[in-house]
């Protein structure tokens, strides 16, 4: 009398070996594209630092010519959206005079280097003053606000700092641009050493797919009784 044959089930044929999906090359390709992309802005950082320490002349020259560009590109946007229909009436003559104040200011950047520098520390300025100021009579006037000493600490720091760029415009922005220039080499820096031990995990998850990827033992047919 013979027992019953257990059935293993299928089986897969010797030879053959698990082959990687779409899903699983297109997240390797997409991680391979990460770190290089990481790489590059880190390199890319670094040199922006580099560039802004040996000649922070010439990067604020540059920076305010993208200011007056940016003051420009915005108030011809304000001055547009204030002739569309979507705006109410009472709202019109607000885009219109800060649209015009924008196109002012940025062709007085685009006029010369020292204007642009003036303007643009100024504007830096009075947004420090004004988030300072409005952080710190936050803090002040919430009692159960979290880190509230923290808030107040951060936001007399910022009002000063607006003051002392208003007053002292073309040193503050010089020293600005070199403070810039150090903070900007620290975090290209940073970026590719990201992007080397991601590529060296990267590399490590391979190596174990791969190993993985060969069986020591197949599996045979259970004979039949």
């Amino acid at each position: 009398m013979t027992s019953p044959s257990v059935s293993p089930g299928p089986v897969p044929s010797r030879g053959t070996e698990p082959r990687e999906g779409p899903a699983a090359q297109g997240i390797a390709a997409l991680a391979n594209a990460g770190w290089q992309i990481l790489l590059t802005m880190g390199l890319a950082t670094i040199a922006l630092g580099v560039i802004a320490l040996v000649w922070p002349g010439e990067t604020l020259r540059v920076v305010g010519v993208l200011f007056g560009v940016y003051l420009l590109a915005t108030g011809v946007f304000q001055l547009a959206a204030a002739f569309g229909t979507h705006v109410p009436r009472h709202l019109r003559v607000l885009h219109f005079i800060s649209g015009a104040a924008s196109v002012l200011l940025g062709l007085v950047c685009l006029r010369g280097p020292l204007e642009s520098v003036f303007l643009l520390a100024l504007w830096i300025g009075f947004g420090w003053l004004l988030r300072g100021t409005l952080e710190t009579v936050a803090a002040a006037s919430d009692e159960t606000m979290p880190g509230r000493g923290w808030h107040v600490a951060f936001g007399i720091i910022g009002t000063m700092a607006g003051i002392v760029m208003i007053v002292m415009p073309f040193a503050s922005i010089t020293t600005l641009t070199l403070v810039a220039g150090i903070m900007a080499i620290v975090v290209g820096l940073t970026e590719v050493v990201r992007a080397v031990s991601t590529r060296a995990e990267l590399g490590r998850l391979a190596a174990g797919t791969a190993s993985r990827r060969r069986p020591l033992f197949h599996a045979r047919p259970h004979p039949q009784h």
